[in-house]
């Protein structure tokens, strides 16, 4: 299944409040152009920054959603104008706090990835 790329990797799965990230945060930003060079660099520097644990690129009100974690507010701050008020091509974000104990997971249904059953208990 790796040679067949339906396997991409192995990780780890951390706590991230045993480690000191105490906030979740889903955010929604819009870009003030959307030309391929522009998104391929937001996507660029979304994927060096450490507390970006996820972003997508997507269609709506927006032009992409980012999960971030940090620990504190002022830590959220920091990498907001690191990601956002200091990029000339991004118009505006709406940030969301996660309040509560959510489901984390990047599993992929078995059938979805031609196992079956039996292959899955092997």
């Amino acid at each position: 299944m790796r040679d067949a790329g339906v396997i991409l990797g192995d990780v780890v799965v951390v706590n991230p409040v045993a480690i000191g990230l105490m906030m979740t945060f889903i955010v929604n930003v819009q870009l003030e152009r959307e030309r391929s060079g522009q998104v391929d660099e937001f996507q660029n520097t979304l994927a060096r920054e450490p507390l970006v644990q996820q972003y997508y690129y997507v269609t709506g009100e927006g032009d992409f959603m980012i999960i971030a974690l940090a620990k504190n507010m002022d830590e959220f701050e920091a990498l907001t104008r690191r990601l956002f008020f200091d990029n000339p091509n991004v118009r505006g974000f709406k940030t969301s706090v996660v309040m509560g104990k959510s489901l984390r997971s990047l599993t992929v249904p078995a059938v979805h990835a031609g196992i079956s059953d039996e292959q899955d208990s092997v």
